[in-house]
């Protein structure tokens, strides 16, 4: 559901120096409940094509004043950008539905757009919110003024690239510091559910329903967890598990992005005669790893970039979470131009793969990454000492050779300038919830989606089974998993038992 990897389990570390909950007198938040929210044209100037769709498609779009720091309400003051799509169906209306998909640090306004589209008639029974969190998209952003989009990256295959990553990293972190030291004790995924919950009441609802992919289910259990008798229904698509969320979140995810890599091979290898990869799923993999291997020896120039054996593993785990042709055909078409640049000494790349190393290799979306740090970073300590993680990678070299680099490598959380203000939210609660995972999730994978079942303890498990997608509902069109969401939060009541559907893939 985003555009980077979502790099979304971390040791357990010691907490003594984060402080405990920011708590907020009910009177001094009483005033910002009271404000008026003056609904708006969404289009922001000619070139504002998102602002332009949701004017077409009759949304409405405002803006939130929230405190910056909710200790100290009568302090400084942000304001958070909203989008919404007004129920039409107003005697059968339900509420508000907020929408959050993912990241951390994805925008939320477009949201309302495809997501009305994917509930069918029981969309017009509900106020759909798109909501910019803080620091993302409208919402006050965020900017490190970073050389790139994400901060991930691959250890490599040596202590000499490992060391490049940690100096990579320590810098990434030193932006954040002189440029955002004010902000950054208040990007917290805490700090977005009490901004969740300051909606609430600005919108005079007694309950709010919520939908998040990814992130976004981390940040709605945080919100079942800090405001349980504030929730109503709640869908948690492609979860984490909360009590292993932070920067090390995909720490785990080697294995079934190695798993998916043979599965698209296969999957290559039946089409050989289109992209001439090889005929067996050995072969293909085969070209895969002489690829790692020139990028090693020299970076592969592919258009104006250089793509080096620490960004390479990238490239290919970004299209290893879905498990449909064309995103096979993408990583396909990936995988030939970087084969050419191997060989030839060059390659030109195609739209796709450009669009990707152009987030990569330029800070033309710094605040992407800025911010998802940010979060990260603001919500859970990792371990600071670089060994740590240098010993990680060298104990699952041989089984995650390709990809245990990438998850388990170094971030700047590393390096933050400060520990985490709170202390991480333990979620264990009774609030129902309906969650939905597949089998073959590459970002969130299962079981992460079994640890959140069993946090949430009043939820049930909605399981796509033969599937590879991260972001299921609505967006992998798979009808058993739509029928389920749609009539939870048609009716409000969760199925009886745990749920099982099928996919369809081939692999």
């Amino acid at each position: 559901m985003t555009r980077a990897m979502a790099v979304l389990t971390a040791v357990t570390v010691t907490v003594s120096a984060a402080a405990g909950p920011v708590r907020a007198d009910a009177d001094e938040l009483g005033g910002y409940e009271r404000q008026r929210l003056v609904w708006h044209t969404c289009q922001r100037g000619s070139a504002d094509q998102v602002g332009a769709e949701l004017d077409q498609a009759g949304a409405t779009c405002t803006e939130l004043t929230v405190p910056l720091d909710y200790a100290r309400p009568s302090g400084r003051t942000i304001t958070l950008a909203l989008s919404r799509l007004a129920a039409t169906d107003t005697t059968r209306r339900v509420g508000v539905l907020l929408l959050n998909t993912g990241g951390p640090g994805a925008p939320g306004m477009p949201d309302v757009l495809p997501i009305r589209q994917w509930m069918g008639d029981v969309g017009a029974t509900f106020d759909l919110i798109g909501l910019d969190p803080r620091f993302v998209g409208r919402s006050t952003p965020l900017n490190c003024g970073w050389p790139t989009g994400t901060w991930t990256r691959s250890a490599g295959p040596d202590r000499a690239t490992f060391d490049r990553l940690v100096a990579f990293e320590r810098d990434l972190a030193a932006r954040c510091a002189r440029q955002n030291a004010d902000l950054l004790p208040h990007v917290t995924t805490r700090n977005t559910a009490r901004d969740m919950d300051l909606l609430r009441a600005v919108l005079s609802e007694s309950k709010l329903s919520y939908l998040g992919y990814s992130y976004g289910t981390y940040l709605g259990a945080v919100y079942t967890q800090m405001f349980p008798e504030r929730a109503d229904r709640f869908v948690l698509d492609s979860a984490v598990d909360p009590a292993s969320y932070g920067a090390r979140v995909v720490r785990e995810a080697g294995p079934a992005n190695e798993v998916a890599l043979r599965d698209w091979a296969a999957w290559a290898a039946r089409h050989h005669d289109r992209y001439g990869l090889g005929r067996t799923g050995r072969q293909v993999l085969a070209v895969v790893d002489a690829i790692h291997a020139a990028a090693a020896r020299r970076p592969l120039r592919v258009g104006q970039y250089r793509v080096d054996r620490q960004s390479l593993p990238y490239l290919l785990l970004n299209r290893l979470g879905d498990d449909r042709d064309e995103t096979h055909a993408d990583l396909a078409e990936t995988v030939r131009v970087l084969r050419r640049a191997a060989a030839s000494g060059s390659a030109t790349p195609t739209a796709s793969l450009a669009d990707t190393m152009a987030f990569l290799f330029s800070g033309v979306e710094s605040a992407t990454g800025s911010v998802q740090a940010a979060i990260l970073c603001g919500d859970v300590p990792v371990p600071r000492d670089p060994e740590e993680y240098w010993r990680d990678i060298t104990q699952h070299r041989a089984s995650e050779p390709r990809f245990g680099e990438l998850t388990r490598a170094v971030s700047p959380c590393a390096f933050w300038p400060q520990q985490p203000r709170e202390r991480p939210t333990v979620v264990h609660n009774a609030v129902p919830a309906l969650i939905v995972q597949s089998t073959g999730d590459t970002r969130t994978i299962y079981r992460a989606g079994q640890a959140m079942h069993r946090a949430l303890t009043g939820s049930r498990l909605l399981t796509l089974r033969n599937a590879r997608i991260h972001g299921v509902f609505g967006n992998y069109g798979n009808t058993c998993v739509d029928g389920v969401v749609i009539a939870y939060l048609a009716d409000g009541k969760l199925p009886t038992d745990d749920v099982d559907c099928v996919g369809t893939s081939s692999v």
